[in-house]
């Protein structure tokens, strides 16, 4: 990924907190049939050694898990908020004219060994954690025990599990780092108009200011 210094986000706990806000990954492998990406949703295990382990799972028809059998590089990609700016919401307009539109987005990006787990135990432990994590803030959660057990056998015969054993996991914050102070008040106020949850998120992140603030 290209990372200019003034947008690089080193800080592991903003990288988690990332993806943890945002876990539908874009897996991405090359195989035998080339390059391959599709979207999944991921627990992020964060202790122990190292940027931390990813694990998900692919429906057993999708092939691209058999890539990972014994191992297989892997990209994954989490999308945080990210939003068009136009120069119009840009002091420097007025003065000069000199501006352009861009756009500003977060992002991490992790990078590892993924491997293919047909393991009975290990999947039904894989979605009671991603249950639970995409579940626990509601009122009245569903359980993976609410299932008839017949059913849920049958269901985690039909998926394969990747865990990914991340190597490398790098941040990209553009949220306006490079534009004068009068420029961003600018974009928060401009963002602050539109009224979306989408836009909400990003001028909250330009309002922090730099980087790790």
């Amino acid at each position: 990924m290209y990372q200019p210094p003034l947008f690089r986000e080193t800080d592991r706990e903003r990288q988690h907190a990332l993806i943890r806000e945002n876990p539908f990954g874009l897996f991405v492998t090359a195989g035998a049939g080339g390059l391959i990406a599709n979207g999944i949703p991921f627990v992020l295990d964060a202790d122990g050694p190292g940027p931390g382990v990813l694990r998900g799972h692919v429906a057993r028809a999708n092939p691209q898990w058999r890539d990972c059998v014994g191992g297989c590089p892997a990209l994954v990609v989490f999308q945080g908020p990210e939003h068009y700016v136009t120069p119009s919401w840009y002091a420097t307009k007025a003065e000069t004219g000199k501006v352009v539109p861009t756009w500003n987005y977060a992002m991490a990006q992790a990078r590892g060994t993924a491997r293919a787990i047909e393991d009975p135990a290990w999947l039904h432990a894989q979605i009671r954690a991603l249950t639970g994590q995409m579940e626990g803030s509601r009122a009245a959660p569903w359980a993976v025990d609410d299932a008839p057990a017949d059913f849920l056998a049958g269901q985690v015969k039909g998926i394969v599990g990747i865990e990914i054993a991340l190597e490398a996991l790098d941040g990209k914050w553009k949220v306006s780092q490079n534009r004068p102070e009068a420029d961003r008040a600018g974009v928060v106020a401009g963002l602050g108009e539109i009224g979306t949850d989408a836009a909400a998120a990003m001028a909250a992140l330009v309002a922090k200011g730099r980087t790790g603030a």
